[in-house]
């Protein structure tokens, strides 16, 4: 059997997490309640595995909370931690709790209201002067990127760069504009 359905990113995770209750009065509801009962979301089975301290790297990251996992899975502080653990300045905008204005299809349906939410978000991370933006939902990478130049990257591909991945694409092809670029981690 498996261990964990490990998801990356959140909205997909809320959602799988709520399975057992949207098919409870279904056929599938036994197999429903399995899978949410595996389902975490990639910070979660990050905190698991103990990320050991590693070298500081000058490199501030504003971190951009989703809804969908800070309401909706209540995972509120495990990203911040893992990037803290990598290495990275981490910085909280103001009014962390509130929605970059994706929520979904929302920035689809509801454009001038997404678009309000989208710039004050987007303000708000940009008074941090970060190097990078990180998130760990697609939708909000896509809201939040397309209203700054500032890179905006998944989380967990920061945590791989930190730990001797790849350096992430976003930063390859962001930095020409956003400045003097990102120091080399290995």
């Amino acid at each position: 059997g498996l261990d964990a359905v490990v998801i990356n990113t959140s909205g997909c995770g809320t959602t799988v997490k709520d399975y057992g209750h949207m098919f409870r009065d279904t056929d599938l509801a036994e197999q429903a309640a399995q899978i949410s009962s595996l389902a975490m979301d990639v910070s979660e089975l990050l905190m698991q595995l103990e990320m050991p301290d590693l070298e500081q790297k000058n490199i501030k990251v504003a971190y951009h909370a989703a809804c969908s996992l800070q309401h909706g899975q209540q995972i509120k502080t495990f990203p911040k931690t893992l990037l803290q653990k990598a290495g990275f300045t981490v910085l909280e905008p103001a009014d962390p709790h509130l929605c970059c204005g994706s929520a979904g299809t929302y920035n689809l349906m509801q454009p001038e209201i997404s678009s309000q939410l989208k710039t004050r978000k987007v303000a708000n991370l940009e008074a941090l002067q970060p190097d990078i933006i990180a998130a760990g939902n697609i939708g909000c990478m896509m809201q939040i990127g397309s209203g700054t130049a500032v890179p905006v990257v998944h989380s967990v591909e920061l945590l791989d760069w930190a730990t001797g991945g790849p350096q992430p694409a976003a930063l390859q092809a962001g930095y020409a504009s956003h400045g003097e670029g990102i120091p080399r981690l290995r």
